[in-house]
């Protein structure tokens, strides 16, 4: 009962959005004027479709109402991942826009708060930076820097859901920075590259294929390019134990490199599939990698 009242007093503090509220006024209108003209289970049908449309715009425009939604059990699996704030700036040579997901509907709430507010925090502080660097660039009265950061639903299974989150940083030239979480959502672990394996075996297994296929890539295709010592022996020599990944639908794993880490910036974001072929005895199972 505490949970339902909590939730009562949330959705009653609700500020309906004008936009919602003329939609409201807009679907009871039609409805009086179609009242006439259709049988039962078309007025249901037209309800049905009222309601559903009214609940995705809420959502849309206001993040309580679609955080109050995720705390009902059976509404809550239905929003996986939605833009819970959006922090933004548009000052003559100066912009940023920053936008913030969350994740709704996960059995485990302490994983699913910590990863919310993971995501609240990491824009806060980016944000907080970038008005402190228009502060200084203000004060010697040149300069343009821009921020965008976002998110992309890499893998969205009955079992798995990753997310990749982006960082666009503009001064002068831009940069790229890419952070990933994927979740078994069936026993609500966040799943790390080192926990897919038995030891640090993987790291000399992945990076092997990955300067391999980085040589044949530029064999292959001369606008291909990554990073060589005087142009001949590769830059790039192993993976970090914790090196950016996702794994997708097809239960492939996929390293991601940020732009300029391995490679020039025109070649930006840079990912390789690893064939699950080279991985099988160094997996601790074939759970999530097959």
């Amino acid at each position: 009962m505490k949970q339902i009242n909590k939730l009562k007093k949330e959705y009653d503090d609700i500020e309906i959005p004008s936009e919602l509220d003329q939609m409201v006024k807009q679907s009871i209108q039609r409805a009086k004027a179609s009242k006439k003209k259709h049988t039962p289970l078309k007025q249901w049908s037209i309800g049905v479709a009222a309601a559903a449309a009214l609940f995705i715009g809420s959502v849309n425009v206001s993040p309580t109402l679609a955080q109050s939604m995720a705390n009902v059990p059976v509404l809550g699996a239905i929003v996986e991942v939605i833009t819970v704030q959006t922090l933004t700036m548009d000052k003559e040579t100066y912009q940023a826009e920053l936008k913030t997901p969350a994740i709704s509907g996960l059995e485990d709430k302490g994983l699913q708060a910590s990863l919310n507010e993971k995501y609240i925090e990491e824009n806060k502080e980016l944000f907080k930076q970038f008005k402190a660097d228009v502060a200084d660039m203000e004060e010697v009265g040149a300069g343009h820097i821009g921020i965008d950061t976002g998110y992309e639903v890499k893998t969205d299974t009955d079992r798995l859901l990753s997310i990749a989150r982006y960082e666009v940083n503009t001064v002068g030239s831009s940069s790229t920075t890419m952070k990933y979480d994927t979740i078994d959502k069936q026993n609500n672990i966040l799943i790390t590259l080192p926990s897919l394996f038995k030891d640090d075996s993987y790291i000399e297994v992945i990076s092997s294929y990955i300067a391999g296929e980085m040589k044949q890539q530029m064999a292959d295709n001369e606008d291909i390019s990554y990073f060589a010592f005087e142009g001949s022996d590769l830059d790039f020599q192993a993976i970090h134990s914790d090196q950016n990944f996702y794994i997708t639908a097809d239960h492939k794993l996929v390293i991601s490199f940020d732009k300029y880490e391995v490679a020039p910036g025109y070649m930006g974001v840079v990912t390789f599939e690893i064939p699950s072929a080279i991985l099988g005895d160094v997996l601790v199972s074939d759970t999530y990698i097959q």
